[in-house]
């Protein structure tokens, strides 16, 4: 009699576990099933002669110019005080050359002792890594 209850014990396990797995399996067939109706819906890609296409003179270059810095006051400005949301009308520098090189020149390295060395850092540890 023990010999029937457990087999009957373990169909009735293997049957939930089927009827669980049928169910997961239903979810996950209708969620494809959504998927596929809400992509049908969508517009189509678009074709290749509805994309951009360039000018008629080519590819348009970018123009590289230095702007006159625009001074201001000491206290700052309110944003009423300021003109053109924000753009001062600067005016086109009559020395780029000087100003683009005088940018890209580079940063001097700083000079003195360097931050303080990690706990534990040997002593000749010197700038860290970016020295």
């Amino acid at each position: 009699m023990d010999t029937i209850l457990s087999v009957d014990e373990i169909l009735t396990d293997i049957a939930w576990f089927f009827v669980v797995g049928i169910v997961i399996a239903g979810v996950l067939l209708a969620g494809f099933k959504l998927g596929q109706r809400v992509r049908e819906k969508e517009p189509p890609p678009p074709t290749p002669e509805s994309q951009p296409h360039l000018p008629d003179g080519g590819p348009v270059h970018e123009v590289r110019e230095e702007r006159d810095p625009v001074e201001i006051p000491e206290g700052g400005l309110r944003p009423h005080e300021m003109q053109g949301y924000g753009n001062f009308g600067s005016t086109t520098s009559d020395h780029a050359d000087q100003v683009r090189a005088e940018r890209e020149s580079g940063y001097a390295k700083p000079e003195g002792p360097g931050p303080h060395p990690q706990p534990g850092a040997p002593p000749d540890a010197g700038r860290g890594a970016h020295s």
